[in-house]
């Protein structure tokens, strides 16, 4: 098993490395987060043990579960699922950044809880860039007026836009969600809004990740082509999922 992590790493990290030349990328720009739904903390500490440095949760159980194997460990953990406001309590014992902020109402939960611990938190606006009904998400024309209504929350620090590119068999209709998220990041920096000068672009999974370093990704978030498949069906495009 742990030799076969390491193979999917580097095969993971070639691609990367292949898309950064392609594109004219620096590959210092690209990080990976490794995307560890129902990924055992075991094989979670055999990537860590190989280097990896990043890893994202989508559900607040996994994160408690999994945190007496790997508190130890030298590991950033995120937050890349939906998250309820009644579980935001718990969410933060264990990450530093939320990656799936969509609405005021989290924005306004997690503010209050920061302020109760006396700390900040990195967030990343989450932008349907996809229009599926499926995903959750701001809507891409709700961006702009949204960073200007939560920079009120000074416990939240605005890190990025995130986004769930349209997943395809055929990979250039996938690019078109991908580039949106970047021209929202540009229109962004048009407005010259206080505080928001460097936004990182959170995009790209196993199956699209070349593409989002085309447009722009800092963050690819991969789990399928390191950890092997762990679902059967549909279940593997589910929204959760994030990688």
């Amino acid at each position: 098993m742990k030799e076969q992590i390491i193979y999917n790493l580097k095969q993971v990290h070639q691609r990367i490395e292949e898309a950064c030349k392609i594109y004219g990328r620096d590959v210092n720009d690209v990080r990976l987060l490794l995307a560890t739904k129902t990924v055992p903390a075991e094989k979670i500490s055999l990537a860590i043990e190989a280097g990896e440095t990043l890893m994202g949760e989508n559900k607040m159980q996994e994160l408690r579960d999994k945190d007496a194997v790997l508190r130890q460990l030298n590991i950033e953990r995120h937050f890349i699922g939906h998250l309820q406001t009644n579980k935001v309590k718990d969410v933060l014992k264990y990450v530093t950044c939320i990656q799936s902020l969509d609405r005021i109402s989290l924005a306004q939960e997690l503010d209050k809880q920061l302020q109760k611990e006396g700390r900040n938190l990195d967030v990343f606006i989450q932008v349907n860039t996809s229009f599926e009904e499926s995903k959750f998400g701001l809507a891409p024309s709700e961006v702009i007026a949204f960073i200007k209504e939560i920079k009120q929350y000074k416990a939240l620090k605005i890190k990025g836009l995130m986004t769930i590119g349209l997943l395809d068999v055929e990979k250039e209709k996938m690019r078109p969600s991908l580039r949106l998220l970047r021209e929202i990041r540009d229109e962004i920096y048009a407005e010259n809004i206080e505080g928001i000068s460097h936004l990182e672009l959170s995009m790209g999974m196993s199956q699209d990740l070349e593409l989002a370093i085309a447009e722009g990704s800092n963050m690819v978030r991969v789990g399928t082509s390191i950890f092997g498949n762990r679902f059967l069906g549909k279940e593997i495009w589910n929204e959760n999922i994030a990688e």
